[in-house]
């Protein structure tokens, strides 16, 4: 006669399988979200076709979407981890006074990563290869935002003769790293767990189903058909980690950049006054919020040391990203700078810095 098993052991077996059956449902819809996402991006992709058009920089693809015409060029230079459509709201009514130009860096968007560090200099030289593939010989002015302030000034230190001008768009300083508080400065800090836990939610769909990766904002329509195609990438964080883990370098050979001599040098800072904006980080209170944005309005105004010939507008009501918050201020003031510097004059309220 056979033994029966023992209860202990059987309920052992019941929980195992239990457990596997489990495994396997997770494996399913893990596959599941990985296709799912993977053909959302294959269809967004190929419905929407990137603008402008694709050079080959030292062996890779690389992305430039030039609008307009007129010299000199204005060449738009995105804050880290972003591509060329931050620049929606602005690069169509540039577009209207010059030539216009935003392009994505290596890694982002549809330009291929490129090897090598991704620090300051590397980028410099690879937006200035751009340009020439491209045929864009003559001096540009060139309009970086955040991180892209930094990264243009490593342009202007290494192709003088290449620069008629800068624009800094709430621009990034190398003092900044030395001057924000820790507490802000970590905010930047993610560890390797953290960026493989987010390129995962992006392979595995996760984030696709929050409807995260096809929200449009509201004056970026036009572009949604390639934000969608760019968006929710698993190997954008990669790009975006190897520029993080490239900063300090950036911050280091930036250090020194400038002075221009009387290079035109227009500068765009958000509003120091402005609230803690909804949902920022829990441990950044209210206070530590305004007193960064103080210690940030002094970084920005030093920035007008860069040159003989600069000014300075703070963005009234516009966070960090005025190209969003404040695009008429923009799309007024950056055709006034082209014409200043087409016709060689110097702006009447040169040295100035007003609030608008």
């Amino acid at each position: 006669m056979q033994d029966k098993p023992h209860p202990r052991r059987r309920g052992w077996r019941i929980v195992r399988r239990i457990g596997l059956g489990l495994l396997g449902l997770v494996a399913v819809l893990g596959i599941a979200g990985a296709l799912w996402n993977a053909l959302a991006l294959r269809h967004y992709r190929s419905a929407n076709p990137p603008p402008g058009k694709l050079y080959a920089v030292n062996g890779h693809t690389m992305h430039l979407y030039c609008t307009g015409s007129g010299t000199p060029a204005i060449v738009l230079e995105s804050g880290r981890g972003e591509d060329f459509t931050v620049w929606a709201k602005i690069q169509p009514a540039l577009s209207r006074s010059t030539r216009t130009c935003s392009y994505d860096r290596a890694g982002f968007g549809w330009s291929e990563p490129q090897p090598g560090t991704r620090d300051a200099n590397s980028v410099a030289r690879q937006l200035h290869a751009l340009l020439l593939e491209a045929g864009i010989t003559a001096p540009v002015v060139l309009m970086g935002h955040s991180a892209g302030g930094v990264y243009i000034r490593a342009y202007a230190s290494q192709f003088p003769a290449a620069v008629a001008g800068l624009v800094f768009v709430d621009a990034s300083t190398p003092e900044q790293a030395r001057t924000m508080p820790p507490a802000v400065a970590a905010l930047e800090q993610h560890s390797a767990l953290e960026y493989t836990m987010l390129k995962s939610m992006f392979a595995l769909g996760i984030v696709r189903l929050s409807g995260r990766c096809t929200a449009v904002l509201p004056g970026f329509e036009a572009y949604a058909g390639w934000i969608r195609a760019n968006t929710c990438v698993p190997s954008q964080i990669d790009a975006y980690r190897r520029e993080v883990a490239g900063w300090p370098a950036s911050l280091a050979e930036t250090a020194h950049s400038g002075p221009y001599g009387g290079l035109p040098v227009l500068i765009f800072s958000r509003d120091p006054a402005q609230a803690l904006p909804p949902g920022f980080p829990l441990r950044v209170s209210a206070a530590l919020f305004q007193q960064t944005n103080l210690l940030w309005d002094g970084l920005q105004e030093k920035l007008k040391q860069l040159s003989t010939r600069s000014r300075r507008i703070v963005a009234r009501r516009s966070g960090h990203y005025i190209q969003w918050d404040r695009p008429d201020l923009l799309n007024r003031e950056v055709p006034a700078f082209i014409l200043h510097i087409r016709d060689g004059i110097t702006a009447p309220d040169n040295g100035s810095t007003k609030t608008e």
